[in-house]
């Protein structure tokens, strides 16, 4: 999976990959301490003025994985990034 903000792009094989490479990109090392739960809250806060938080469902009854996959897909609903690609691993010899 490829998602891009701006010219930066991030990889991973699932949603909560995405979510833990944008948490890792934070200049301020707060956000970085956060639960993928916690971050995606912060993160749509950051956003209101682009995307309605009424529009995320934070249930506790959504996966970690739902949950992320939501926000991306919120934020490439409304501008706010956008989804660039599938992302394949390289192949590991053994």
């Amino acid at each position: 999976m490829l998602f891009r903000i701006g010219e930066k792009e991030y990889s991973g094989q699932s949603a909560v990959d995405i979510v833990d490479a944008l948490k890792s990109d934070m200049p301020d090392g707060e956000q970085r301490q956060l639960s993928v739960r916690e971050y995606i809250l912060w993160s749509m806060s950051q956003l209101s003025d682009r995307i309605p938080l009424r529009e995320l469902d934070v249930s506790d009854k959504l996966s970690n994985e739902m949950l992320a996959l939501n926000y991306l897909l919120l934020r490439d609903e409304y501008g706010a990034g956008a989804f660039s690609g599938i992302y394949v691993a390289p192949k590991v010899n053994a």
